[in-house]
């Protein structure tokens, strides 16, 4: 395994990208316009220099990761690819409709992955034409800081195709779990529902923003309060999340909270949109209820 195809170049796709060409893997990242992945290189080579700056990173490692990536629009680019990770929006008729435009242009021996955090895997590998070749490998955010990475496979999954994940995750560094290919996986599971049930408690005036993160923080030993975090994962991931959960197991305890709902209705998606349980548009976070 050489070369690694990565579809989606935001925040979770160029993460990957990241450690992927760090690792000495070829990349070719893609975006539905050239301007994302311009964008991506660019994030890369600032999270890069600040690996440099603290001594994480040698310029020499840096700088050869850099000329690793190239990028594309086009589905055609990925024919050398042995891995084709897709990193796109948690939408599961978004990715059937990559896979579609994808394997026609895939070489016979290609592995296929998705970095889904809460759909089907099987489902997902249906929709391709070798399911006994891909797999979920679900990375966490910030992905070149977080070192684990859940590798789910599939009902058709091959115990070769597994074992080539678990290759992958040790030469970029990461420490794999492997889950069931059940709603959300083993992480997203048990930290969803906590999440969901923090904004529940929120709305419901339990307790302020601040108080609610500084509780799980100071009583539970959590590096990050669960608003906080909330904020990092998307709001809008997280409602789809909760929604796939829900639906898939019918159970109501699974119910997004509404105030979730609410903003992600106005478009409050937390960080990545300057605005969720705190606004981001100065120079440290403020609460904003």
């Amino acid at each position: 395994m050489q070369t690694i195809g990565v579809i989606g170049a935001g925040l979770m796709g160029n993460g990957i990208a990241h450690v992927s060409a760090l690792a000495g893997y070829d990349v070719i990242l893609s975006d539905v316009e050239m301007a994302r992945a311009e964008a991506a290189r660019a994030t890369i080579a600032k999270n890069l220099g600040r690996g440099v700056s603290k001594g994480l990173v040698t310029q020499g490692d840096a700088d050869a990761a850099m000329t690793r990536i190239s990028l594309t629009t086009d589905s055609a680019a990925f024919a050398a690819a042995d891995l084709v990770i897709e990193a796109a929006t948690e939408s599961e008729a978004v990715k059937v409709k990559i896979f579609a435009g994808l394997t026609p242009h895939l070489k016979a021996g290609a592995l296929i992955a998705t970095n889904t955090s809460s759909i089907s895997i099987t489902r997902l590998a249906a929709a391709t034409d070798r399911p006994e070749r891909f797999t979920g490998l679900h990375f966490f955010n910030p992905v070149p800081l977080m070192t684990l990475v859940e590798i789910i496979p599939g009902l058709a999954t091959s115990a070769q195709t597994k074992a080539a994940m678990h290759g992958f995750a040790a030469k970029i560094g990461k420490t794999a779990i492997e889950a069931a290919d059940s709603p959300a996986f083993i992480v997203n599971r048990i930290l969803c529902p906590m999440l969901n049930e923090a904004i529940f408690a929120l709305g419901e005036g339990v307790g302020s923003v601040t108080d609610i993160d500084a509780g799980l923080k100071l009583g539970a030993n959590h590096p990050m309060g669960p608003l906080t975090l909330a904020d990092f994962v998307g709001l809008d991931t997280l409602l789809s999340i909760m929604r796939v959960m829900q639906e898939a197991t019918g159970d109501p305890k699974y119910r997004p909270a509404p105030l979730l709902v609410k903003y992600v209705e106005a478009g409050w998606y937390g960080k990545k949109s300057g605005r969720g349980f705190y606004d981001y548009s100065g120079a440290e976070p403020v609460p904003t209820r």
